[in-house]
């Protein structure tokens, strides 16, 4: 397929292009439908919410307030009113808002005036919840509002549905995470071509992932958090896929191949890996599906699909570009060395990562103990997890919500801005009010006229709804005040469902794991024939989970550097949090482990030698991991600049855990695992072996041909001496020759001389392998003809032996 995608590339690039506009075209024309389908089934809260949509079909959506301020005088002063009840009259007119309650209308309006008179706020009830409202309605209501301020007079919006018209232009992370990506390629390669091809392949698979998803929500319910996460994860996994493959691609021209026959080999080796990958992210991804939260099942769909887009632009349209660059994949510099050294650059073993690989091999367990600690230590804080949620006191300084949320606070209390609503069907509400009132966190209780039978009391906590104390409200209320009443009531409201769902989430969150771990293990057990290599993959993805959380919780909820980040106060971590981002890290955790493995594993196939496989792996593959780790955390963390605390949350947190993942785990705990677990790396049970279906990462092995004997001719051999690096023989060592894909044909042993000869079915290319104690094993490539080949062999002492 690589080869055909190289060869008519013109085709694949206009298949492409088409398919990118065509869909385009589509979703431009069909618009979005995204549906926040949010409901937590057998909660307290949610069967507060179907009782006031059955009693209060106009007021069970959301509830937000308009809330103003004066600097003079009290906001029941004549010339306040007449211009803010106008307003709050236009706004209970429009289409779509339930109601608004005034402060100026009733005994129940007093209340809704602070004690020194300079604060009020009306209370705008909505016939949706938040997600449900429709942004144009939302910024009527605003542009209504705010347009009743004068000097002197100030006018803020807060509540959910505001918020949503509040949120910053979308693309400026996106913008910034791609430059920034840019410069990491261009410092990596040298070369402005070769940075163009990982940034291409992402906007390829994210652009055909995202219209796709939009066209998929007309059938199904799609949220429109998924475009957000689609984003960020396909941006990260297109640009490390095609990074993958471009540093295979250029790593074989440097070695003196064909462009064409090196952009096949690397499709063959390094695309094998993606397609694997990919998969591995998917199944990752469809991990969520086992929480049985329905709204997540949209956001499935749409990072898959972007996931699986990324991945046939990264095996498709990749082979394509680089027929049309051909060597210009190269730098210009690389390019005139290339010609310089007749189109073959000597193979050497200098670099950090050589060095730094043969250290891992020389000292595995000190670098295992010291990695174990750092991951240990900053695992540490999430012994005091708290999952809730933010609220708009964690918005940005200048937008409208954090300052009605500020208001509020100043005039009613920091309970205010997260009330809570008992509605109660049947019993003495009297006796129920009476309880509520008496119990400790309480600051007010209002109670509304009933409807159906069902009354609405409305609770105000004397803490702020991130607070710890709040939770216990909500418990003692459930526990205690409402059974001791004898009536049958619900705690609803905002804070109440984010607390119900930080519970759903919590209960589910084992489960999910295990799930995504156990599919994780299976699917690595087959492709590696191991069972020690997805058992240790499992134990690093726990770590590098546990030790990114940790991260999370010293600074979003301890609130180490927030003033630093300029992200808002502390408070709990997002409840959705450990679901999406467990799902993104697992994947991207198996996605390093599989590029790392799957070259040690090339290499212990040809070799059967574990110390040079693992050793060879990490050296081959320590950079660009590196490389694609930092890419990626360059994407995550812009999305810092979102504007949105939620999103912020999840890009630190993704940031920290692939950092922590590449750069630890991958780079030093793994490695140094694996040569302390020496060859029971590679151990799996015959039995297990023989009823496993086989999965390739490697290519598959090319057919050895029937061998012909040549008429009068021995049988062809390969032949020669096994010497040290002063010219001495070496007595002993193994040699062995292996086909191309790495099944052994033939084993001997050096004579005294330091002789040896082993048989070769055939004419062709070969693996020959040697090995001594004491000494760097040594592999390579040999083409045989019809004539025995005489190929001496160096073994050397103490030297990391050149990888290619």
């Amino acid at each position: 397929m690589a080869r055909w995608c190289y060869r008519h590339r013109l085709v694949v690039l206009l298949l492409w292009v088409g398919a990118l506009l065509g869909l385009g075209a589509a979703a431009s024309a069909a618009g979005t439908d995204y549906a926040n389908v949010f409901s937590l089934p057998d909660t307290d809260s949610k069967r507060a919410y179907d009782l006031m949509e059955k009693a209060f079909p106009d007021r069970a959506g959301d509830t937000d307030t308009v809330v103003w301020k004066v600097d003079g005088g009290t906001v029941r002063d004549q010339a306040v009113r007449a211009r803010i009840e106008p307003a709050l009259e236009k706004i209970g007119g429009m289409k779509g808002v339930g109601g608004v309650t005034s402060p100026y209308t009733g005994a129940q309006g007093a209340a809704q005036i602070s004690e020194d008179g300079r604060i009020a706020y009306a209370q705008v009830t909505f016939a949706e919840q938040a997600n449900a409202v429709p942004k144009e309605l939302v910024q009527s209501v605003v542009d209504t509002a705010q347009g009743a301020e004068r000097a002197g007079l100030r006018v803020d919006l807060g509540g959910q549905a505001i918020q949503r018209v509040q949120e910053p232009p979308t693309g400026l992370a996106e913008m910034v995470g791609i430059l920034a990506a840019a410069v990491v390629l261009f410092l990596a390669f040298g070369s402005l071509f070769a940075m163009l091809l990982p940034i291409g392949i992402a906007i390829f698979g994210v652009g055909t992932g995202l219209f796709s998803t939009q066209l998929i929500s007309h059938v199904t319910d799609v949220p429109d958090l998924a475009p957000l996460l689609a984003t960020l994860i396909g941006l990260g996994v297109g640009i490390d896929y095609a990074l993958f493959i471009v540093t295979r691609h250029r790593r074989g021209i440097l070695r003196g191949a064909d462009p064409e026959e090196s952009a096949v080999t690397a499709l063959n080796t390094s695309g094998r890996a993606v397609l694997f990958a990919g998969g591995t992210v998917c199944i990752a991804l469809a991990g969520m599906l086992v929480t049985n939260l329905r709204f997540l099942d949209g956001v499935v769909i749409g990072t898959s699909l972007t996931v699986v887009f990324s991945v046939l632009a990264a095996v498709t349209l990749l082979p394509a570009l680089l027929g049309f660059l051909g060597p210009r994949v190269l730098s210009r510099r690389q390019r005139r060395r290339l010609a310089a050294e007749g189109g073959r650059e000597p193979e050497s073993a200098s670099g950090l990562a050589a060095r730094w690989s043969a250290g891992v091999q020389k000292r595995p367990r000190t670098i295992a103990a010291m990695a174990v600690v750092v991951m240990a230590v900053l695992a540490l804080p999430v012994l005091s997890l708290r999952l809730g949620a933010t609220d708009q006191g964690n918005d940005d300084a200048t937008t409208t919500t954090r300052k009605a949320y500020d208001l509020l606070a100043e005039g009613f209390g920091p309970g205010f801005n997260g009330p809570l609503q008992v509605v109660s069907s049947g019993g003495d509400t009297d006796a129920l009010v009476r309880n509520i009132r008496a119990t400790d966190g309480v600051a007010r209780v209002a109670a509304l006229p009933p409807a159906g039978g069902v009354t609405v009391i409305q609770v105000v906590p004397t803490t702020s709804p991130q607070s710890e104390k709040t939770d216990r409200l909500i418990d003692a209320l459930r526990d205690r005040a409402i059974p001791d009443a004898g009536v049958q009531a619900h705690v609803g409201g905002v804070t109440a469902i984010s607390k119900d769902f930080s519970s759903v989430t919590g209960d589910r969150l084992p489960l999910f794991i295990a799930t995504i771990i156990g599919l994780g293990f299976l699917l690595l057990m087959v492709a590696f024939r191991s069972l020690v290599v997805p058992l240790t993959a499992a134990v690093m993805n726990l770590i590098a989970a546990a030790a990114s959380f940790g991260v999370l919780v010293a600074i979003f909820q301890w609130g180490w550097g927030l003033d630093l980040l300029g992200l808002g106060k502390q408070g709990p971590i997002n409840a959705f949090l450990p679901v999406i981002m467990l799902s993104l890290l697992f994947g991207l955790s198996m996605d390093y482990q599989v590029f790392l493995v799957s070259r040690m594993h090339e290499e212990w196939v040809h070799t059967r030698d574990n110390a040079r496989a693992v050793r060879v792996g990490l050296a081959e593959t320590s950079r660009v991991i590196n490389s694609a780790a930092l890419i990626m955390v360059c994407v995550f963390l812009a999305f810092v600049l979102s504007g949105d605390s939620g999103a912020a949350m999840a890009g630190v947190g993704l940031a920290a855990a692939v950092a922590l993942d590449a750069f630890i785990l991958r780079t030093a705990l793994v490695p140094a695992a694996m040569h302390l677990l020496g060859n029971s790396n590679w151990w799996l049970p015959a039995g297990l072996d023989k009823r496993l279906p086989h999965l390739a990462v490697e290519p598959a092995e090319e057919p050895v041909p029937v061998p012909v004997p040549a008429q009068g001719r021995g049988a062809t051999a390969v032949h020669g001496f096994v010497r040290d690096a002063t010219g001495e023989p070496l007595d002993g060592a193994v040699v062995t020759l292996l086909s191309k894909g790495g099944r052994q044909l033939d084993r001997v042993t050096s004579l005294a001389d330091g002789s040896y000869i082993v048989s070769v079915p055939a004419p062709g290319t070969y693996l020959l392998a040697a090995t001594a104690p004491s000494y760097a094993a040594r592999a390579g490539h040999v083409l045989v003809g019809g004539e025995p080949l005489v190929h001496d062999v160096e073994l050397t002492e103490d030297e990391v032996d050149a990888v290619n």
